[in-house]
């Protein structure tokens, strides 16, 4: 975890947490003092990770969300203003992966599905995310991009270009909103160690300890890792940086 990272007094607002590296970071910022906004479309995985907040000291209130509505994401950050004054972080995490297809071979239903959650639900996140930091007079917003969102990848069509246009996304809205204020980057992981980590070795029919082999530090990366990452993109520490696709990966992309 991040050492030295103060959040006291600030409002973290995280999509997709409750589970894997949305979970881990709503731990990691709750542990470093903000209050958090923990929401996810499973209420009782989020419920369970705001538990877990509170059992360690910490502040953190679970909200239902479903990033695809905008209704949802109004609410969320309607919850962070009104319970706790305002928004200063986001962490847009939530997003699911796709089956292995060929181009020609994409099922077009899931094409528009997963494009839905990774695309628009961030964007939708922003949206609503932007005005209120506005109102607070700035802040930090953390999209999840992948290192897929730098890279190609035979079969991965779909869960590519989502990741790509996240990426896209990170970088106009750094310049849109940089005189505001407002920084905003992404994080780009490998092979973490989750569940979804778990449904792609299924999906590509690998066992998921190959996946190893793909960093040259051969291993899986932690959700705690990416966590880390996300904390200090949204801290003092990286306020010269905006409009950034920061590698999480294990040197993956550096080969």
């Amino acid at each position: 975890m991040n050492q030295g990272l103060d959040y006291t007094g600030k409002v973290a607002l995280v999509t997709g947490a409750g589970s894997g590296i949305g979970r881990a970071t709503a731990l990691a910022f709750a542990a470093a003092g903000a209050s958090v906004v923990a929401a996810d479309i499973d209420q009782n995985a989020v419920e369970g990770t705001v538990k877990e907040i509170e059992a360690a000291g910490g502040v953190a209130t679970a909200v239902r969300c479903d990033v695809t509505k905008g209704a949802d994401l109004a609410r969320a950050v309607a919850v962070a203003v009104d319970t706790y004054g305002g928004l200063d972080a986001a962490f847009n995490n939530a997003g699911a992966e796709s089956s292995v297809a060929g181009a020609a071979d994409v099922d077009e239903d899931e094409f528009d599905r997963i494009h839905l959650l990774n695309v628009k639900g961030v964007w939708l996140s922003m949206k609503h995310e932007i005005p209120a930091m506005i109102a607070r007079g700035g802040g930090a917003i953390v999209n999840a991009s992948s290192v897929m969102g730098l890279r190609g990848a035979a079969g991965g069509l779909v869960y590519c270009s989502t990741k790509h246009a996240v990426a896209g996304m990170t970088k106009c809205a750094a310049l849109d909103y940089a005189e505001a204020g407002i920084r905003v980057n992404a994080t780009a992981p490998g092979m973490i160690n989750t569940s979804m980590m778990e449904r792609t070795a299924v999906n590509m029919a690998v066992p998921p300890e190959a996946f190893s082999a793909m960093h040259p530090v051969n291993r899986l990366g932690q959700p705690t890792e990416v966590a880390d990452a996300v904390l200090w993109l949204c801290s003092d520490a990286t306020a010269f940086l905006t409009g950034v696709v920061l590698p999480v990966d294990g040197g993956y992309t550096a080969r």
